[in-house]
């Protein structure tokens, strides 16, 4: 079988891109000796240094095709390489544990199959980039069963407190869809995965009332009708700047069935579906789908690809309108969050917005008298990326959000990052550090790493 499986890469990589082998600098960990590499650089064109950075090498730009997971080792060669374990890692860690390497140390990595068809699509990894550097990468193929790769982020579907809701997180923030359409977020005191425990024992986020361990958190907004950490609208009325249609409050006649803040059925009003499309190590993906969104104005239905990524404060969305169907012209997309009352503690600037301050993070449901729990800093931003030209305003409805109307949609079709901070985590615990971190993030957004493909070398 993997004289079959070796026979098909060499086919599908060997098409006029067969270099030279060099004679030193090949990889090799425990007797996974590989013969086949291909040169990956990645380009940092930034004056500043990029820390866990994401990147990403589609399957159409990727000279191999066919391939197994377990057929792909990315080496950075710059990294010193492993020694050989004690005997109790090897015991520990069993068969699949790394053993003694040369010539660098294999980093995590990640195939994502995002269409869900049984074919990879991406190649997702992360590294370190000092200012402007170009580093020099390697991509081996051969079949090898060694290497764990813990978890750094989570994507969930869970059955929390009687209705679905997702949840996608990395260790130092997190957030889930109470509501369908704008974020909920919630904070970790520790680095750590949580949302799998807080869901599967459906144990209440909030402070104050029986919950997950002390350490993993709380939840540090309350959204109510607002846009909360993040959500999508439409401006339909060009004339009332102020305007904006959200898919959970519609104009449908409500009748006794119908609930605070929630659609009234999803026969008659807007209804979503959920999945996780991806669930780590380094990246997590949830997709969600609105569909018989009704405004009065227009019809629309929308896919939403949340993704959370590993040691990141930050998760990207990739909103992909199926149906836009304005009943006029003029209707521009849109997304938001909410805004502080405080416009000393809100911070605007191109393209990025961020809210600062206190917050009451308290359960609107909550009959039991309990008054919530006053966190001393709450960060959350929004940031569109400038080829989408965004423009600022913001809104006095839906208790006041942070609001960006989408000049330059692609297909109907547009890109955002939201991100999260609270006084009583483990990094970006102040005002002062999340924006410096947000503006960082904003140029990386924009600016993304430039990848040079090598050719295949063949080791004699």
């Amino acid at each position: 079988m993997k004289n079959a499986i070796g026979s098909l890469l060499l086919g599908t990589v060997c098409l006029g891109i067969e270099g030279v082998a060099q004679s030193t600098g090949w990889y090799t960990e425990g007797n996974f000796t590989p013969k086949e590499r291909m040169e990956l650089t990645v380009v940092n064109t930034l004056d500043v240094p990029r820390s866990n950075c994401p990147v990403v090498v589609t399957r159409d730009a990727f000279p191999v095709k066919r391939l197994h997971e377990m057929w792909v080792t990315v080496v950075d060669p710059s990294l010193p390489s492993r020694a050989m374990p004690s005997e109790e890692e090897i015991a520990f860690h069993g068969g699949h544990g790394i053993r003694e390497e040369t010539n660098g140390h294999q980093i995590f990595y990640q195939l994502d199959d995002l269409d869900k068809d049984g074919i990879w699509d991406e190649l997702f990894f992360q590294t370190d980039l000092k200012p402007k550097e170009t580093k020099r990468l390697f991509i081996y193929f051969g079949s090898s069963g060694r290497g764990w790769n813990p978890h750094g982020t989570l994507g969930m579907i869970g059955s929390y407190c009687r209705h679905l809701v997702p949840f996608w997180e990395s260790e130092h923030i997190g957030w889930k869809l109470w509501f369908p359409t704008s974020v909920d977020m919630y904070g970790k005191r520790k680095p750590v995965l949580m949302a799998h425990e807080m869901c599967t024992k459906n144990l209440s986020g909030y402070e104050g009332v029986p919950k997950v361990n002390y350490d993993y958190g709380s939840d540090i907004m309350t959204v109510s009708n607002s846009f909360g950490a993040g959500g999508i609208g439409v401006c339909e009325i060009p004339e009332r700047r102020d305007s904006v249609s959200v898919p959970r409050f519609t104009p449908v006649p409500a009748s006794e069935f119908a609930e605070r803040n929630f659609n009234q059925d999803q026969l008659t009003d807007t209804r979503y579906a959920f999945d996780v499309v991806v669930n780590g190590p380094l990246r997590s993906i949830v997709r969600i789908t609105t569909m018989n969104w009704v405004t009065g104005r227009g019809r629309y239905e929308v896919v939403q690809d949340y993704a959370a990524y590993a040691k990141q404060s930050y998760s990207t969305c990739k909103v992909t309108f199926t149906r836009f169907g304005p009943y006029e012209l003029g209707v521009q997309l849109a997304c938001g969050i909410k805004s502080n009352t405080d416009a000393s503690l809100n911070v605007v600037e191109d393209g990025l917005a961020i809210r600062l301050g206190s917050e009451l993070a308290i359960d609107p449901d909550d009959d039991t008298g309990q008054r919530g729990h006053t966190i001393d800093f709450v960060g959350t931003a929004l940031a569109v990326k400038k080829e989408f030209a965004p423009v600022y305003q913001h809104t006095k409805s839906f208790g006041g959000n942070h609001l960006f109307r989408i000049i330059n949609p692609r297909n109907a079709s547009f890109e955002y990052l939201i991100s999260g901070a609270w006084s009583e985590g483990a990094v970006l615990n102040t005002p002062e550090n999340f924006t410096t971190y947000m503006r960082a993030v904003v140029r990386e957004y924009n600016e993304p790493v430039v990848i040079v493909y090598g050719s295949l070398e063949r080791k004699r």
